[in-house]
């Protein structure tokens, strides 16, 4: 199966939704209006009485005043949004919510959709509408419900990077899902031209790291971060390191490992051995979504709140699904096989 999630519109225009970001930027826009009217009106009261002095005092007047009007209701709007649970308001569709898309400093206010596609049939045997913009803590939802709608006891997963996580990957291991995905680079060491921790090799059999240097970074003890239990290496002879400049700028490197770091180690393991599945992964995932959208036109979703939202989608899967089947089985098997079940 290859899972992955794409962002949907919601009936919901950009302006009529509100994050702190958002209203911080439209009131300081409002306030530099008002100061830039109130200096036309200052220079307009310096000028000679006529009939265009007047005229002008009084537009720039009205213009002030709506203006102070506009920035009472984004207030009122402000209090409103502080007090949802994620800090964001949507007028038109509550449950709709802003979300970052692939595009560098763009987004929509609208879902992310999830779904699982079969890599032999490219079928969507599940599928799932959040209004999270994130797809990290979706994997082992996803793969969970992916295999127990098909009735297997196994199941192959691959995904792309944004749906690395560790606990996600220790639930669907400890599922029996096997999970294939990049991990993406999130250390800035390597950007600063020093070494990151994949330069390091860990030695199961001795429970060793050895560094770039060929140095063994031994044991020292456990400590528990972030709800997770973390075994700590590390190596005296870091002073004395001709290369210690391209490692750590501190005393000695050192090297945190998760007490469950062997499932991760496993997903590397898989993708070094099959880098294909990721050209796979984006020839069965990505297809459906183009197809669908395509279906549903430029403003996507027609309805409104999440539970609507779902019923929405979940007529487009299911035609999605059939259309599929017609394509692979032909109508008339099809229609045996409806009458038959």
């Amino acid at each position: 199966m290859a899972i992955d999630g794409a962002k949907f519109k919601a009936v919901n225009a950009r302006d009529r939704n509100f994050t702190r970001a958002k209203m911080k930027r439209r009131l300081e826009q409002i306030e530099e209006s008002v100061t830039r009217y109130l200096h036309q009106l200052d220079s307009a009261d310096r000028q000679e009485a006529s009939l265009a002095r007047e005229t002008k005092i009084e537009r720039l007047t009205d213009k002030i005043a709506k203006l102070k009007q506009e920035m009472q209701r984004l207030k009122a709007l402000e209090a409103e949004m502080l007090a949802a649970p994620d800090r964001q308001l949507s007028l038109t569709d509550p449950d709709a919510r802003s979300m970052a898309t692939s595009g560098r400093g763009s987004g929509i206010v609208g879902y992310n959709v999830q779904i699982a596609v079969d890599t032999k049939h490219h079928l969507i045997p599940t599928h799932e509408v959040i209004n999270d913009g994130t797809d990290r803590s979706q994997l082992s939802p996803m793969s969970k419900k992916a295999k127990e709608d098909l009735g297997t006891d196994r199941l192959d997963v691959v995904a792309d990077r944004g749906y690395f996580d560790g606990d996600e990957i220790l639930a669907c291991d400890r599922a029996g899902i096997t999970v294939t995905l990049p991990k993406p680079q999130t250390s800035g060491v390597k950007a600063k031209g020093r070494y990151g921790k994949q330069d390091f090799r860990y030695v199961a059999a001795e429970d060793v790291y050895i560094c770039p240097a060929g140095e063994r970074l031994v044991y020292h003890f456990t400590n528990a971060e972030k709800a997770r239990t973390l075994r700590r290496y590390w190596t005296n002879a870091c002073q004395e390191c001709a290369i210690k400049h391209l490692c750590t700028t501190g005393k000695e490197r050192r090297i945190a490992r998760w007490e469950h770091e062997h499932v991760l180690e496993d997903v590397e393991r898989r993708l070094d051995e099959n880098p294909d599945k990721m050209r796979t992964r984006r020839q069965t995932a990505e297809h459906p979504f183009g197809t669908l959208k395509a279906w549903m036109g430029y403003t996507h979703f027609q309805m409104k709140t999440l539970k609507n939202v779902r019923a929405e989608m979940a007529l487009h899967v299911l035609a999605y699904n059939i259309k599929r089947v017609m394509a692979i089985m032909g109508t008339a098997p099809l229609i045996a096989a409806i009458k038959a079940a």
